[in-house]
Parts: structure tokens; C-alpha cells; sequence
């Protein structure tokens, strides 16, 4: 998921500005490696979704999919909301 629509998502809901920002703050500069049965790869910046593992990231996604589920009500019937979400 990319972060731009996490960050969008808070705002949306109406979350503070210092906490949207301490959630993307937690993104920034975040590096992974590969790790393999040959050894570890270099690490690499990860520039798109959330952490695994992480407290936080079922919540976000909770609130990503609450309002794109709220934007497609305004547009779609009702009963094509299943199929979006």
C-alpha cells in the first residue's frame, strides 16, 4: 500500500497533523534485507506498504480501507460496495 494513501487516510479521518507525522516518521529511511541460506543481501530502502510484524500496520489498514470503503459509497449503489472493498 502506498504510504501517500496511508497519509491521506489519517487526514481524512480527521487524525492530528503530530501524529499522521510521527506514523510516516516511522517509514522514513525504513531498509530491509533478504535474508537467504547463501547469507544476507545488501539492504535496501523500502519506499512502498508497512512494517510486517508491526502493531500499527492492521490499524492502517483498517483505516485506509474505512475510507476508500466511505469515498466509493459516495459514488457506487450500496450493494456494489462488497466488490470494491
Amino acid at each position: 500500500m502506498p504510504r501517500e494513501v496511508i497519509s491521506w487516510a489519517m487526514h481524512k479521518l480527521g487524525v492530528e497533523e503530530w501524529q499522521v507525522s510521527a506514523v510516516m516518521s516511522m517509514y522514513t529511511g525504513a531498509k530491509a534485507v533478504v535474508r537467504t541460506v547463501y547469507g544476507n543481501s545488501k539492504g535496501f530502502e523500502l519506499k512502498v506498504g508497512m512494517h510486517q510484524s508491526s502493531a500499527l500496520s492492521p490499524l492502517l489498514f483498517v483505516i485506509v480501507k474505512e475510507v476508500s470503503s466511505t469515498e466509493f459509497r459516495v459514488v457506487l449503489p450500496w450493494k456494489l460496495v462488497y466488490a470494491v472493498c
